[in-house]
């Protein structure tokens, strides 16, 4: 099951505020359990003062490392060499690596050689090869943005927030669903919504239906008039599912 993935959470205090930190593991939350949760950083600079009483409240462990060398990031090296020795210790089923730092992108891509399942976060000026690297990559910032409940109005006439730097535009969001569907649809052209947004996720690490101002995958869909969606009652009562379809 998903949600009983073990999750080591690497956390690169110098790369993250520490007004994110609710967000961070409300977010993992959905992906499974953290288990190891640590920070890296130089604990005797000013700079990290304000995350003392947050490690405190979320029970992270907080890993001394000294700046040796001026522009010498030594905090990389220290979480960089503990995500592989969790990774050979074969507790964890998964890492939730937290920064916006490029120099994680290496690291990223050989936990999920060893079969890892690996989840970004960062701001949106994360470089995209970190994202690309990852599994799926949250943005801290729509973590943090307020959800409005769903209103009926919601699946029909609010348009989609235009994209963010880094995300997919959304004329290019329109265009793989077009093709998923495409791939994906049976002879009437109707395919299951479920897949396509599994689809969706594999070629964008970073997609999310939050970033385009929707809280889910059939409102934000429902919002692009390119596409129609049709409700079919399942075997399971109370259950309906959706598929979609190019118009």
């Amino acid at each position: 099951m998903e949600n009983d993935r073990k999750i080591a959470v690497l956390i690169d205090a110098d790369n993250v505020s520490d007004k994110y930190i609710k967000y961070i593991f409300d977010e993992i939350s959905n992906h499974g359990t953290p288990t190891y949760k640590r920070i890296y950083g130089d604990w005797t600079t000013p700079q990290l003062a304000s995350w003392k009483k947050v490690l405190l409240n979320y029970s992270i462990t907080p890993i001394q490392q000294y700046s040796y060398t001026t522009g010498k990031n030594s905090t990389d090296s220290a979480l960089i060499i503990d995500a592989m020795d969790i990774l050979y210790s074969d507790n964890v089923d998964g890492f939730c690596i937290v920064s916006s730092d490029s120099d994680f992108t290496r690291l990223a891509a050989r936990l999920r050689e060893a079969g890892m399942y690996v989840i970004g976060m960062g701001e949106k000026k994360t470089p995209t090869p970190f994202i690309s690297a990852c599994e799926k990559f949250k943005y801290l910032e729509v973590l943090a943005a307020p959800t409005a409940s769903p209103t009926p109005s919601d699946t029909k006439t609010e348009e989609p927030k235009p994209a963010q730097d880094g995300m997919a535009s959304v004329s290019e969001l329109i265009e793989t669903i077009k093709v998923i569907v495409t791939e994906t649809s049976d002879d009437d052209g109707w395919a299951f919504l479920g897949e396509v947004g599994k689809r969706l996720n594999k070629r964008y690490p970073d997609f999310d239906t939050r970033n385009y101002g929707h809280a889910k995958l059939t409102p934000l869909i429902s919002s692009l008039k390119e596409f129609e969606i049709q409700s079919r009652k399942s075997s399971r009562p109370h259950i309906t599912l959706k598929y979609i379809r190019n118009k």
